[in-house]
């Protein structure tokens, strides 16, 4: 047996469909040592003659009275030299549905089985070259019609979500929509094992999540809280990474800064255990969250997330949280421009970037403006390194607020401090702390004196006592005016 054989013949890491696999090898190898030979001669022909390697793959099927494994192997490897080699994707359609017919009896059902995932993995990943979506479709509808009349249910599913992936790959979100119904109506069936219908549901699911994710279907929602009450599943962490992603960027779109931080937490957990590699890139939108809640907690102090701390593609977003946690608005602009393909080229965070420097330049602001009673909007303006009209809008907004007690004279272009107010207000809630202290020791005073079972000469020195405390409280809140 070749290499190329054995490809189809491994094991896989991502999918098991629960079928006992045997020592058989490539079906029985019972050929006769001609058909043996004249399949291994095409086969040695592929590269410097695949016309005539065609011919000769086509006689082995032609020569076999009954369909056997080497006119399946001769099948196999004239569909993947049309579709990869000779670019005739119409002619490799032929070649696999007349080499499903094949999976009926001839060979082994977990080697069919490889074989037909095989090649729709080398379909659906372009390797051919572009395929249009009707040939692509057709080849995964003839698979279909085999499955179902092999009554294989299990893989048929496997098939349709290996599809759904495609289609959202591709855009094809109509096909998608339809494709995911359908899937929906399979796990409806009776028969099922529980878990096992869980865990296909959750795989829908995580599909539908994503399209609606990214057609910003206002279903969305709907779907993610579906997918939070399903119970009896054992989903791979890849697909519980796929659907707190997108419902961490949901909670972004909400602005809850706090439950986005927790679903991209938990997608980067799930990835991460999953050995994924878009473990890295959610772990950069975790940080954006985690900064946009204004928290002072460093996201890269936790057990999971601490080893990625110097991580090359993470290195620029380290230095971000160094740079908000400063307050330090100069540097993080600096960190934002020099980082442009890490952070800056990732739509996602680029839609978040302004408000993250809203928030920091807003934060700068009130620190930059606490000492001055009077400042010009062009001084502002240069320590920003913003447009005056934006250093206005952020001083507005502050006002409103009741962040910044002062006002804008638009004409002198200058932002006046009203420290009298502000002495003011604090000076009255000074008094209304103080007059609810003095209420609660006039109630424990009234409730100390006749009828609680003291004594007169008790009472009597315990409501001196409580004047007392009166006294020096009074005496401590008066300081204060």
């Amino acid at each position: 047996m070749d290499d190329d054989d054995a490809d189809y013949m491994q094991g896989s890491d991502d999918e098991d469909y629960g079928f006992d696999y045997s020592d058989e090898g490539e079906g029985n190898e019972t050929g006769s040592a001609d058909v043996e030979n004249m399949y291994y001669t095409a086969k040695s022909k592929k590269e410097d003659n695949p016309e005539q390697a065609l011919k000769e793959f086509r006689a082995i099927v032609e020569q076999e009275e009954e369909k056997g494994d080497w006119g399946f192997k001769a099948l196999k490897q004239s569909t993947k030299l049309l579709f990869l080699q000779l670019r005739r994707p119409q002619d490799a359609l032929k070649t696999y549905t007349e080499l499903l017919t094949y999976t009926k009896s001839a060979v082994t059902r977990n080697y069919s089985e490889k074989t037909i995932n095989g090649i729709l993995d080398y379909v659906g990943g372009g390797k051919g070259g572009p395929v249009d979506v009707d040939t692509l479709e057709k080849f995964y509808q003839a698979t279909k019609r085999a499955l179902l009349e092999a009554k294989n249910e299990r893989l048929s599913v496997k098939t349709n979500l290996k599809l759904a992936k495609l289609w959202l790959d591709r855009k094809e979100y109509t096909r998608l929509a339809k494709l995911i119904r359908d899937l929906h109506a399979s796990t409806a069936a009776d028969g099922e094992d529980v878990a096992q219908k869980g865990t296909q549901l959750l795989e829908i699911y995580a599909l539908e999540i994503q399209m609606y994710n990214e057609t910003k279907n206002k279903k969305l929602k709907e779907i993610y809280n579906a997918s939070n009450s399903v119970r009896s599943a054992i989903p791979h962490p890849r697909i519980m990474g796929v659907i707190k992603e997108c419902g961490g960027k949901m909670w972004m779109g909400e602005r809850n800064w706090h439950r986005a931080t927790e679903d991209f937490f938990e997608s980067f957990r799930n990835y991460d255990e999953a050995g994924s590699p878009q473990r890295i890139q959610v772990l950069k939108y975790l940080v954006l969250a985690n900064m946009l809640t204004g928290s002072e907690v460093n996201p890269f102090d936790s057990q999971e997330t601490k080893p990625y701390k110097n991580d090359v593609q993470i290195k620029a977003m380290t230095d971000l949280v160094d740079a908000y946690q400063r307050r330090d608005v100069h540097s993080a602009e600096k960190i934002l421009k020099d980082n442009r393909a890490t952070i800056m080229d990732d739509p996602f965070i680029r839609s978040y970037i302004g408000e993250l420097l809203r928030s920091l330049r807003t934060q700068y602001l009130i620190d930059l403006i606490k000492p001055y009673t009077r400042l010009e909007l062009s001084f502002l303006s240069k320590q920003l390194n913003v447009e005056i009209d934006e250093v206005e809008e952020l001083l507005i907004g502050l006002i409103l607020e009741g962040k910044v007690e002062g006002r804008i004279d638009q004409v002198a272009m200058r932002l006046e401090l009203d420290r009298k107010q502000v002495l003011e207000k604090r000076r009255y809630n000074a008094l209304e702390r103080w007059t609810e202290a003095l209420d609660s020791i006039h109630t424990a005073v009234v409730g100390k004196i006749p009828g609680s079972g003291r004594n007169a000469g008790d009472s009597a020195m315990h409501a001196a006592e409580m004047y007392s405390g009166m006294r020096d409280l009074e005496s401590r809140w008066g300081d204060r005016f």
